[in-house]
């Protein structure tokens, strides 16, 4: 292990671009075709042979994937939506852009995904659609899924975090009526912004591109409300090569992950992150649980980050407040969700991007074993 007296840096994040995604954005810029174009269509075709499904539709960010598949599915004024509380918001805003309601469910407290029991039971007459999280890139538990479609309820897929995951050998962004991609900043293929919905049906794909292209058919045809949520060439170049290497990628944090799960097994009051059998976890995050209650020094996650911090780890709180804590979302919260609010006040992640050393990641563990052995309280 580094010693901690060895100054070091490890950043939360790390987006990892090189020298062929700047040739990529080049070669874009040279040919003048700035919009959607080539560009986009090669990258939505090998995005699809990648996920494994008949289409991909480009859009130009994450929440807007997600828009575009409540659309296409017909979910509007008067609909119910089931998903979690414990995700970003862009999951739940663009049903609230669809003049629908949200519906929430409690969590697993150990998949941080929604309780795929409570997701089936919250399923009403009103019910347009569910809407599963991968969070973190550990794919939803789809139990279910098929008896749902049987009532008329649409399955979503909300994979923006899951990329190159995988729940009994199939791959996040298919099996469902739908699913959104991100390809934020640091999401573990970037362009920056973008996004991508992933679907096998040719309505919902027809749909989706009418959707994001102001509703037109023909050119200059408007058929139905739609928005201009189109990628441009220059950001699919980058998406293309950041593909490419998603294998790689992919590799590096499940190996950092794998060095975590080990040398932190044994602390007391660390929860580390659960993988169910049968699942290819992506680790857009790795998240641990840090109950005070049971850690040696009664050390909390706040102190935990702090010591972290004054050791130069950089860590994340991923989310600190549920959706229907939020003004926002007040008026659809149908009750408290203790495993979620319990979840957000002790839940914390780790760097776990692709330029993670091996010397960093012993880092990290020595300073996290340090803080929770040393005195003090915390901030209870």
């Amino acid at each position: 292990m580094t010693p901690l007296h060895v100054k070091m840096n490890v950043p939360l994040v790390a987006p990892q671009l090189g020298e062929a995604e700047i040739e990529g954005v080049v070669r874009v810029l040279r040919s003048g075709q700035l919009a959607q174009g080539p560009e986009v269509a090669a990258f939505e075709s090998e995005f699809a042979l990648q996920v494994g499904v008949a289409h991909a539709v480009a859009v130009n960010s994450g929440t807007a994937a997600v828009h575009c598949a409540l659309a296409a599915l017909g979910v509007g004024e008067g609909d119910e939506v089931v998903t979690t509380p414990f995700t970003f918001a862009a999951t739940a805003t663009p049903v609230l852009m669809q003049r629908a309601r949200v519906k929430f469910v409690d969590i697993d407290p150990r998949t941080f995904n929604a309780d795929v029991d409570q997701l089936a039971g919250a399923v009403t007459a009103r019910t347009k659609a569910v809407l599963g999280v991968d969070l973190f890139g550990l794919p939803f538990d789809r139990t279910g899924a098929d008896a749902l479609r049987a009532r008329g309820v649409a399955v979503l897929e909300d994979a923006c975090q899951a990329i190159g995951a995988a729940r009994d050998g199939v791959p996040a962004g298919s099996g469902c009526d739908a699913a959104a991609f991100s390809f934020y900043a640091t999401k573990n293929v970037t362009t920056g912004e973008g996004g991508m919905l992933t679907t096998d049906r040719d309505d919902v794909a027809a749909a989706a591109r009418r959707f994001r292209q102001h509703g037109q058919g023909e050119r200059y045809e408007y058929l139905s409300l739609g928005y201009n949520y189109r990628l441009t060439d220059v950001l699919a170049a980058v998406g293309r090569v950041q593909l490419g290497r998603l294998s790689a990628l992919t590799a590096a944090r499940r190996a950092t992950a794998a060095f975590y799960d080990a040398e932190l097994a044994d602390l007391d009051g660390v929860t580390t992150p659960l993988v169910p059998p049968g699942v290819e976890h992506a680790y857009h995050q790795y998240s641990i649980v840090v109950d005070e209650t049971l850690t040696r020094n009664g050390l909390d996650r706040d102190g935990l980050r702090a010591a972290l911090a004054a050791a130069g780890v950089g860590t994340g709180i991923y989310y600190p407040t549920p959706l229907h804590r939020n003004p926002l979302f007040a008026a659809f919260s149908d009750g408290a969700f203790p495993v979620a609010e319990a979840t957000a006040r002790r839940i914390l992640a780790l760097p776990v991007h692709p330029a993670v050393t091996e010397e960093m990641r012993e880092h990290v563990v020595a300073a996290l074993r340090d803080a929770l052995a040393s005195g003090g309280g915390g901030n209870r």
